[in-house]
């Protein structure tokens, strides 16, 4: 599969896309350089409604290519504990 956009990536999609464009993130290179936390937190930051730390696994899983659900326990807590969630 070719990645285009972020859409592409596993766990994302339209909405997703659209919510790490408005802060700034509209490549996979951008997630990939900013990260699945300082990602998380911008758009924490930017006041998103209903954001929960599965959306944080869910971009940590985009970069690793896995399912989300599929990210081992003790990665799914430092990335909680690294973006303050």
């Amino acid at each position: 599969m070719t990645v285009r956009g972020i859409r592409d990536l596993p766990n994302l999609g339209p909405r997703s896309e659209e919510w790490l464009a408005a802060v700034g993130i509209t490549t996979p290179e951008e997630l990939e350089e900013a990260g699945p936390v300082e990602a998380y937190r911008r758009l924490v930051d930017a006041g998103w409604p209903g954001l929960t730390t599965t959306l944080l696994w869910a971009l940590a899983g985009a970069l690793l290519g896995v399912d989300w659900r599929h990210l081992p326990a003790d990665l799914r807590e430092r990335l909680r504990t690294e973006a303050g969630a």
